[in-house]
């Protein structure tokens, strides 16, 4: 059986497969294994960035990181479901976030 690449599946298939990964990562968590909560964790936010239109994601602006409290992007361009660019008040290290972990900063978002 070949996977579907979530780049094909519909909404509703892409739902269920958060919901999926949700509860094997719920499960990983409560037997203690960690390192595999961990990656059921980015495969969630992998399949979210599925769900949200790249075109909503503005290159030049700032945006929230999802999980990082308090730590802002400014997105530089778009490649596929990541926007690359670089943490505010940090390095300026160049780097690719999953579009998914990027919340508006401005109100009403």
């Amino acid at each position: 059986m070949t996977e579907k690449h979530y780049s094909d599946m519909t909404e509703h298939e892409l739902r269920t497969e958060i919901a999926n990964l949700r509860e094997k990562a719920r499960k990983a968590e409560q037997l203690g294994i960690i390192n595999e909560f961990a990656v059921y964790q980015r495969k969630m936010v992998m399949v979210e960035s599925y769900l949200i239109d790249p075109s909503t994601i503005e290159p030049g602006e700032i945006y929230r990181i999802e999980g990082d409290e308090g730590m802002y992007f400014q997105v530089d361009y778009l490649k596929g479901r990541f926007a690359w660019g670089h943490r505010l008040g940090g390095k300026l290290a160049e780097e690719a976030l999953p579009i998914s972990m990027l919340k508006s900063v401005k109100t009403g978002k």
